[in-house]
């Protein structure tokens, strides 16, 4: 169980932040959850699909690192093998989250305190010895208020999808260099022919809601499910060979 408390330089001023990567941290996960003003930059490195929610009623939009759970096929040698890493990995250990009154213009910065990343001793401190906030803790501040932000929109532009039936399941089958077969299923993605037939009032409303260029976003990054079989390839091969 996740211990949350509240982030403040007194309680936590002595507290600092693990920034390495890897599956000692809590990075060995299949996918990571994004938002549409993400998706620019992470379709060049990631394929991203959508996934109903827990309660089957919606649909939220996910990264692809790997093919099975617990598989991370982008941790290499204690780093992140990919330039841009999804917003919702690199907030970790911390949440935002509204006092007890609400107030949406007044988010606090939680912290898992049991988290693998959070320490007394090794990586980036949180706060300056005079209790300003360091240059770490700014930028998560930054990326927790994107996150909030970016999630927002989510909901509406999954609404728009699913008004317009845009989103299909699709089965992924993967023939792998050592001979194996595998199938990636449960997830869904952008119905191409449909939004094809969509009306121009359709797609002018999808414009000016700046929802269509994520869609377009959504459908390239499909392309990086190539890339995706590779790195999985080349992980298949060092397993096999490290256990010659």
């Amino acid at each position: 169980m996740p211990n949350i408390a509240l982030l403040n330089n007194v309680d936590h001023k002595n507290l600092r932040i693990v920034t390495e990567r890897g599956p000692a941290w809590g990075d060995a996960v299949m996918s990571a959850l994004t938002f549409p003003a993400e998706f620019r930059e992470l379709q060049a490195h990631y394929p991203i699909v959508f996934a109903k929610t827990a309660d089957g009623a919606s649909f939220e939009p996910l990264a692809l690192l790997g093919f099975e759970q617990g598989e991370n096929l982008f941790l290499h040698e204690g780093r992140w093998d990919a330039p841009t890493i999804p917003l919702t990995i690199e907030r970790q250990p911390f949440l935002i989250g509204r006092p007890a009154d609400g107030a949406e213009d007044n988010l606090m910065i939680h912290v898992d305190l049991d988290s693998p990343r959070v320490s007394a001793s090794a990586g980036e401190p949180l706060f300056l010895s005079y209790g300003g906030s360091s240059e770490h803790l700014e930028r998560i501040s930054r990326v927790l208020r994107t996150i909030h932000d970016g999630l927002e929109t989510s909901r509406t532009f999954i609404e728009a999808l699913m008004h317009l039936e845009l989103l299909e399941s699709f089965v992924l089958d993967i023939g792998l260099d050592d001979g194996s077969q595998n199938r990636l299923a449960g997830f869904y993605t952008i119905h191409e022919e449909r939004l094809a037939a969509l009306t121009p009032e359709q797609l002018a409303r999808l414009h000016e809601a700046g929802y269509l260029q994520a869609i377009y976003m959504a459908v390239a990054s499909l392309s990086q499910f190539r890339a995706l079989i590779d790195r999985k390839n080349r992980a298949v091969a060092a397993s096999h060979a490290a256990g010659r």
